[in-house]
């Protein structure tokens, strides 16, 4: 009685190239970090020196005395508009996410006919460059009375954000299973008792995702502030900053403290959201 011999493929040997190993990787994204760090070694270096040592010439140096007055300055300047940047930018977030989860819903669990269409048109508004529709937006303002307001900046900044906010709630709520909707209506709940009882818990996730997108768009916008809003006690932070530079000297420290001071909540909230914001970005693609 003779036994089959079974062939046994030869086992590939894994080829590991030069360069991509573990620490070749750890070594790229040290190097990423420093160039990314570069700009706030600059800002900080600067923000804490006198204004006669925080030239272009001795930016780089460490600081031989700590002063703060550079700070001081830029937060007397700065603070009211700071001040407007938040009036702005938290009810515009929160609407602009509001109208983008109900969108959202109505396109993903209740499509009509017309509803692609009508998702692309809206998409279509994330593609259009701002300078194209400034004299139609300014006009339109002015009709109705809401131009040269902050008003009517918050409103700007609610409708150019419901593309985005309705384009990641869209996908959120299409990979939830339609069967959750079904068993509430089942249980005898109306559309919008399902969005707000069923849904909107739910999606947690896209409004951390919603809120981090829009925050630092709205807050580091400086086109729509400066057209909208030509009144310098009514501007946002980022136009403020623009002027703090003076016309035929500029004191260095007080300009990179202030743009610290700018930056400062966008960078509070990526690190204290950052997190929730990749969750966010995955959650719902595996069902």
């Amino acid at each position: 009685m003779s036994t089959a011999r079974i062939a046994v493929p030869p086992r590939r040997r894994r080829i590991r190239y030069p360069g991509t190993g573990p620490l070749a990787g750890a070594f790229a994204l040290v190097l990423l970090a420093a160039l990314f760090l570069v700009p706030v070694y600059v800002m900080v270096m600067a923000a804490l020196k006198p204004p006669v040592q925080a030239d272009a010439v001795h930016m780089w140096e460490l600081p031989k005395s700590i002063d703060f007055s550079g700070i001081e300055q830029a937060w007397e300047k700065l603070s009211p508009n700071v001040r407007n940047s938040l009036l702005m930018v938290l009810p515009a977030t929160v609407v602009s996410s509001l109208v983008g989860a109900l969108n959202g819903f109505v396109l993903a669990k209740l499509p009509f006919r017309g509803s692609k269409a009508l998702f692309a048109a809206m998409l279509l508004g994330m593609f259009i460059p701002y300078q194209v529709i400034l004299v139609p937006l300014v006009r339109f303002l002015q009709s109705v009375g809401m131009y040269g307001t902050l008003q009517g900046l918050i409103l700007v900044h609610i409708i150019y954000g419901i593309p985005i906010t309705t384009l990641i709630f869209r996908n959120y709520f299409s990979q939830l299973p339609h069967e959750i909707v079904e068993a509430a209506r089942v249980d005898g709940c109306s559309n919008a008792a399902i969005f707000l009882r069923v849904m909107l818990p739910l999606a947690l996730p896209g409004f951390v995702v919603c809120g981090i997108f829009q925050f630092t768009n709205i807050w580091n916008d400086f086109l729509f502030g400066i057209t909208v809003v030509p009144d310098p006690t009514q501007q946002p932070v980022t136009v403020a900053l623009n002027n703090l530079a003076g016309n035929f000297s500029v004191q260095w420290n007080s300009v990179m403290a202030g743009a610290l001071l700018a930056a400062l909540p966008t960078a509070l909230v990526y690190i204290l959201l950052g997190r929730f914001f990749v969750r966010g970005l995955t959650a719902g693609s595996v069902k």
